[in-house]
């Protein structure tokens, strides 16, 4: 079962080399790039490093759904530019989908900054994500190929694409949630600040919930890709 590491990128020339690196080092896999027309040379940072450079317009979901129809192999992982995979990544998600009946999954989350604030979003994170089997783009979403191309792929929104996709993905079988983690960046919550952050993100999600439009919230939360 080969993997393809999907890693969406918009001007992330400080960071990317790094992501993909790690990804290089943690397993055997396909990756795969799309860059969303980055102007401070995150294309020829990651250009070394990938198996694919894909170009696509920008906005996360719709760079993601670029990179899977590109990709190869039978089963796609979803990866955030700031976001490191844990080792040996692709051995198991193997292991995870030896189970017929799982369609896909993703990894706990660590936040990697120091202290407890950050030990308890990442913790917070993993509770939910394994109550409600409902997971975020930072986590490492990972699913069988054919099942992403079933259920539609990602919703071409500009936000709240990932919780959508897991919704997807929870309807068409069984998820794994792994406890291996990924690290991501804490550049979100250091830059707007650790509360104000939870709280944007919470009332975000519970506007989705109660229906308002992707292109409605997008007013509210201008850090997306």
């Amino acid at each position: 079962m080969r993997v393809s590491v999907v890693i969406p990128a918009l001007n992330e020339a400080g960071v990317i080399a790094r992501t993909l690196g790690q990804v290089r080092q943690a397993g055997a896999c396909e990756i795969v790039v799309v860059d969303g027309g980055s102007d401070d040379g995150t294309a020829e940072c990651a250009r070394p490093y990938v198996d694919q450079l894909v170009s696509a317009p920008r906005g996360r979901a719709r760079q993601m759904n670029a990179g899977a129809r590109a990709a190869n192999g039978e089963t796609l992982l979803f990866l955030h530019a700031d976001t490191l995979p844990p080792a040996r990544f692709s051995a198991l998600i193997a292991q995870a989908l030896a189970d017929p009946e799982v369609v896909g999954g993703r990894f706990d989350v660590s936040v990697a900054a120091p202290g407890w604030p950050f030990r308890l979003i990442g913790g917070l994170m993993n509770i939910r994500s394994r109550l409600t089997g409902i997971a975020t783009g930072d986590q490492g979403i990972f699913v069988r190929r054919a099942v992403f191309e079933t259920i539609g792929g990602y919703p071409e929104w500009d936000i709240m694409e990932d919780l959508e996709f897991s919704h997807r993905l929870k309807r068409a079988g069984k998820i794994a949630c792994l406890r291996a983690r990924v690290k991501t960046s804490a550049r979100r919550w250091q830059k707007h600040g650790v509360t104000k952050t939870i709280l944007l993100m919470w009332g975000l999600r519970l506007c989705h919930f109660l229906g308002v439009s992707p292109t409605a919230l997008k007013a509210f939360y201008a850090d997306t890709r």
